[in-house]
């Protein structure tokens, strides 16, 4: 699994959400369902981390808000990911309190999580991670590390438009996500090879 998978291609997609969401905007049903379409798996990978099992329920009642008020709706595809993450944590929040439970750290499906694109030495020893194991070292980080890094990671949000999701600043998000990623480095045990040349995940003594 490389690193950068999700943020490169979610920054693909900007210009193509773009024009899908303008369109959306004008009443193309078509083109609604290519914002969902490219939207969707990020923000219910990020809610999965937030209400488990009531990731695909909360996801429900997020689109319907974000069909209501397309209109009211201002910017880019870059934008529109940041405002649908918004709506779907307020969504995912109401739901805890009914319930009355603290939100979990991760639960995410392990086709959606991808580690972010970076060159610090601590990122960088991510890149043989195993996506099992790093969904195991996530649900171990701080709430604000953890909400942090699924932002920066799996909606594939910078830290500006993350900082407005949590309602923070950005360096408090940049800070959050580099202690996080920094954490599940230290957790990193040495990598070993397969018999395929790549490299894997060593076992934390």
């Amino acid at each position: 699994m490389g690193q950068g998978g999700k943020a490169r291609r979610a920054q693909a997609h900007d210009g193509e959400l773009s024009t899908a969401v303008a369109r959306a905007q004008l009443g193309d049903e078509a083109a609604f369902a290519v914002a969902y379409r490219i939207v969707q798996p990020g923000l219910l990978g990020y809610l999965r981390g937030l209400v488990g099992d009531d990731a695909e329920d909360v996801a429900s009642d997020a689109w319907l808000e974000i069909a209501r008020d397309l209109g009211r709706f201002r910017g880019d595809g870059t934008g529109f990911r940041g405002w649908t993450a918004t709506i779907a944590r307020h969504r995912a929040l109401d739901h805890l309190r009914r319930r009355r439970v603290r939100p979990r750290s991760t639960d995410l499906d392990s086709d959606i999580l991808e580690l972010p694109g970076r060159h610090d030495t601590h990122d960088q020893a991510l890149e043989s991670l195993s996506t099992e194991y790093a969904l195991e070292l996530i649900s171990r980080l701080p709430r604000d590390q953890a909400e942090a890094v699924l932002l920066r990671v799996v909606v594939g949000l910078d830290a500006p438009a993350a900082a407005r999701v949590l309602g923070k600043r950005p360096g408090a998000v940049r800070t959050a996500a580099h202690r996080g990623l920094k954490r599940l480095a230290g957790e990193l045990g040495p990598p070993g090879v397969t018999d395929d040349g790549t490299r894997t995940l060593g076992e934390s003594e």
